[in-house]
């Protein structure tokens, strides 16, 4: 059974799903930036996908396990290294009882990891703890799962987008703070920061970077987009032509992104390539005005041979 490349995905659908979904997997995601070596620009902390959904991938030292979001059976597995499994269902629960089930799971594969601010990070609900939570409980499987499958095909397209350039790059991850997707290419020009800048953007952003993704939604912008955005961001910048027409330069937080409505796409006769092609023209404008190097670091179809 095929499914539609990019279905039909309104925000105010799903809401709900979304905020618990999303809870769900920052606190999964605290225990991944626990219990993993740490990496520059916290690579070593979001999710990256697998067949059936999101995984931490391995991490700790005794045990080593991981821990799977599994959006087709609506599970999540953590498993050790030793073939010691806990799974449980994740429809019906709360974000308190997930929290509960976790924990439990965690102790039953003899995993011992302290989460140090077991709270959301950066959404209103921040004050209060993840086991403190019973007011998130929704979970529309097949919302869920529609999810999972419109972020395989984004991240595949990243994955494209990827091979295009040859210098320091993200691996294309699944954030857990902002739930994005997103790919991000690195200048080697270091960025000074006031001493006032917190640690989390001073180590994510220590290098001039542009950034290439795609969310959701949120209410203060509710409908799914692909964006960029350059950081530091260069003078001019939203002076610089974007592709297709529709889209556009949008501010956001005192800076500016590169959007692109995902319904403005989804009927098109080559959405994929439209997206490809957004995401190139906001590289050209960020790397232009920014004065990057565009030649020494362009690829052909993930080849740096020029044999290939």
């Amino acid at each position: 059974m095929s499914h539609p490349l990019f279905p039909e995905m309104p925000y105010l659908s799903w809401r709900d799903t979304l905020a618990t979904v999303h809870r769900f997997a920052q606190l999964v995601g605290k225990v991944r930036l626990a219990a993993s070596p740490r990496r520059n620009h916290w690579w070593n902390v979001p999710f990256h996908l697998t067949g059936r959904g999101i995984t931490t991938r391995p991490m700790g030292r005794d045990p080593i396990f991981a821990i799977d979001f599994d959006f087709l059976d609506h599970r999540l597995d953590i498993a050790t290294v030793e073939g010691v499994r806990y799974s449980f269902a994740l429809p019906g629960l709360s974000v308190a009882e997930f929290t509960a089930q976790l924990t439990h799971g965690l102790a039953a594969a003899g995993v011992d990891v302290t989460v140090p601010q077991p709270h959301p990070f950066d959404l209103p609900d921040a004050h209060r703890s993840f086991a403190q939570d019973t007011e998130h409980h929704t979970y529309d499987t097949a919302a869920v799962t529609r999810y999972w499958r419109v972020l395989s095909q984004v991240n595949l397209l990243l994955e494209e987008f990827a091979g295009r350039w040859s210098g320091k790059t993200s691996p294309v991850h699944h954030f857990w703070h902002t739930f994005d997707i997103a790919l991000t290419r690195f200048s080697d020009t270091p960025v000074k920061h006031p001493p006032t800048t917190d640690p989390v953007t001073r180590e994510a952003y220590s290098r001039e970077v542009i950034s290439f993704g795609f969310w959701f939604g949120d209410d203060t912008f509710p409908e799914p987009a692909f964006y960029s955005y350059t950081t530091p961001e260069p003078d001019g910048l939203t002076k610089e032509p974007l592709q297709p027409k529709t889209a556009s330069w949008t501010e956001r937080h005192g800076s500016h992104l590169a959007v692109l409505r995902y319904d403005d796409i989804r009927s098109l006769p080559d959405p994929h390539g439209t997206v490809l092609d957004f995401y190139e023209s906001a590289y050209q404008a960020g790397a232009r005005r920014a004065g990057w190097d565009r030649a020494r670091y362009a690829t052909r179809a993930g080849a740096t041979d020029p044999y290939a």
